[in-house]
């Protein structure tokens, strides 16, 4: 595996060349399709690279690390009941992380996206900035942002159109998502994306080997067209 850039995140700047973890090297990417981790609140890019062992081989997958620092990690923004949390600091955050997408999506078939708690609100605000860059989204234990109406994100209407294939694994009695943050989540899903959502057990804040099981299937599925 290898690191980009140490570099830490430059808040005033339009460019952001993150510190990463890469499943190949990068001779042997090209013509791949590219699955996305994005890590939750207070992780790092190391958090989510256990997984690439549960996903199907033909995939290239990359970790980025979130470009806040703050206690034993990163953050993508603020959370929604810290004083400095605003929308516009998540389009900010999030438009960085696109346009780097755009530097590295050439080289691949496609681009998915795997979000985990705060990284689902990521992947999900990607998904409404850009619809149409990407083949399907995982989100595992997390939730979506209201828009609350920034211009970063699409209207509805052009999300829905695309019928991005969603995957959306929780557990009901995980405690840390509030309800409402739930209900909004699931409302919007609905209504806007080809939703896949399934239900775990004994899981609570985590991920489980049954719940890679189905992101495997679903990955294989949609992405590579075969069970």
């Amino acid at each position: 595996m290898t690191d980009a850039d140490e570099s830490p995140f430059p808040p005033d700047a339009a460019a952001w060349n993150p510190t990463v973890l890469w499943s190949r090297p990068e001779a042997e990417r090209q013509g791949t399709p590219l699955l996305v981790l994005l890590h939750g609140y207070l992780a790092n890019e190391e958090d989510l690279m256990g997984l690439v062992a549960y996903l199907p081989d033909e995939f290239t997958v990359v970790s980025v690390r979130a470009p806040l620092p703050g206690g034993p990690g990163y953050s993508w923004f603020p959370l929604s009941r810290e004083a400095d949390y605003s929308v516009d600091k998540v389009a900010a955050s999030v438009g960085r992380l696109a346009a780097w997408l755009g530097t590295v999506r050439s080289a691949h078939t496609s681009v998915s996206l795997l979000g985990f708690s705060q990284g689902m609100a990521v992947a999900t605000s990607l998904l409404r900035h850009t619809p149409e860059d990407f083949a399907c989204v995982v989100g595992l234990s997390g939730f979506a942002v209201p828009a609350d109406g920034s211009s970063f994100f699409q209207d509805d209407d052009h999300v829905a159109a695309a019928r991005v294939p969603f995957f959306w694994g929780r557990d009901q009695a995980d405690e840390v998502i509030s309800a409402g943050m739930i209900d909004f989540t699931h409302a919007w899903l609905t209504s806007n994306t080809k939703l896949t959502k399934v239900l775990y057990s004994n899981m609570l804040h985590s991920i489980s080997e049954q719940e890679l099981a189905h992101v495997r299937e679903f990955l294989t599925l949609t992405v590579l067209g075969r069970r």
